[in-house]
């Protein structure tokens, strides 16, 4: 009880500091004091012994940097960029491996805006060779529900025709990053969105599982951070992932969009600049991974409640532009490879790369109480698409 009294003292003295910076950092300072405190008193038991890595890419083969038409580049652009993964990426994976014998699993979240067949289908023959998954991304702007759900299906039709969504029941199940992360018109002028219930919608339509966070320091933030949770509450009001129930053992799945969070930190930065940097572990050619970024991604903890053991790190990139691909496909991407296997040996825990779909499947066998390696659970709930199957 004096741990707690002691704990919650010093969150009252951080929380309204941070807060003045942004809405976020307040939970982020007590969630740090709270992981403290429980490495204090329980020491080992919240160590990691299992770190699932997956990397979340909004895969845009048609951007352009242009604010005004980011998704108008030439489809042969495009398609050289696509061409590029599908040569590149087996080349990468080839002699790395995890805890389980894999090789690094890349899930490309598709911009259903961007869709040209000719562009998707080197996608799915990664797909094919066991190397990553295709999943929705979506930019949209000013729509109705209507529209929205319009978007959404052809969308799912479009990946459906290569074999890329998963069918539970009949019926279509997927995981959703949104465009300019503005989940739920998560920004105040509507832009980017439009539909106050869009998590209805998402579910509505087969959505499992929502991976568009962290997004600081942009304002579409959520206050709640590294966490995995179920929004609680109306999900048909507005940014109803600003308020939820965290996910912990002994839960049952709840009817609604489970929110999968990636880890997000205030972090000493490495080199000149200021001596803090927030990092929302999104991979850049400008800044890729490096050795003290993953340990403090891991840090983070982001976990099933109760669950502290198994620590889930959802890092995002921007994948297709050429500077990106060239990062994410040489020296720097290997080289985080390389750091997260000596990691594992040094910090004693296994790693296992999964794609959205298979660290989904693993949160639910882990708030069932599932025991045992992880890696057994990646089907639990959502099996793989067709096209994977042929793998």
């Amino acid at each position: 009880m004096k741990v707690e009294a002691a704990h919650k003292a010093v969150a009252g003295r951080i929380a309204p500091w941070a807060e003045k910076l942004a809405p976020w950092m307040g939970s982020w300072a007590e969630a740090r004091l709270v992981r403290g405190v429980e490495r204090l008193v329980f020491g080992e038991v919240v160590r990691p012994k299992h770190v699932l890595v997956a990397i979340c890419d909004h895969f845009e083969p048609l951007w352009t940097g242009d604010a005004r038409s980011p998704g108008a580049a030439p489809l042969s652009r495009g398609l050289t960029r696509v061409a590029a993964w599908r040569r590149g990426y087996p080349a990468l994976a080839a002699s790395l491996r995890d805890a389980n014998g894999r090789p690094p699993r890349h899930t490309f979240f598709y911009p259903g805006d961007q869709y040209d067949p000719a562009l998707v289908e080197p996608l799915a023959e990664l797909v094919a060779m066991g190397l990553g998954e295709v999943e929705v991304h979506l930019h949209h702007d000013r729509d109705t529900r209507s529209t929205l759900r319009e978007k959404f299906e052809e969308t799912l039709v479009s990946l459906g025709r290569h074999g890329l969504v998963p069918r539970v029941h009949g019926a279509d199940r997927w995981a959703f990053i949104h465009g300019n992360w503005c989940l739920a018109n998560s920004r105040a002028d509507g832009a980017h969105c439009g539909v106050d219930d869009e998590l209805d919608l998402l579910h509505e339509l087969g959505c499992y599982a929502d991976f568009t966070f962290p997004s600081a320091p942009d304002r579409t933030q959520p206050r709640i951070v590294n966490s995995i949770y179920y929004p609680s509450g109306d999900v048909k009001r507005r940014k109803a992932h600003e308020r939820g129930r965290p996910a912990s053992v002994g839960d049952g799945r709840m009817e609604r969009v489970l929110c999968m969070q990636g880890p997000l930190a205030l972090s000493f930065r490495q080199g000149p600049g200021l001596p803090l940097r927030i990092d929302a572990g999104a991979l850049t050619a400008r800044d890729p991974a490096t050795l003290p970024r993953l340990e403090s991604w891991i840090d983070q903890g982001v976990s099933v409640r109760g669950k502290p053991e198994w620590v889930f790190v959802k890092l995002s990139t921007h994948g297709a532009p050429e500077r990106e691909a060239e990062s994410l496909l040489g020296a720097p991407q290997r080289r985080f490879h390389e750091a997260l296997a000596w990691l594992g040996k040094q910090g004693g825990f296994r790693v296992h790369y999964v794609t959205a779909r298979e660290m989904y499947n693993i949160a639910r066998a882990a708030m069932d109480g599932r025991l045992g390696d992880p890696f057994e659970f990646r089907d639990y709930e959502v099996p793989p698409a067709a096209r994977a199957c042929q793998a």
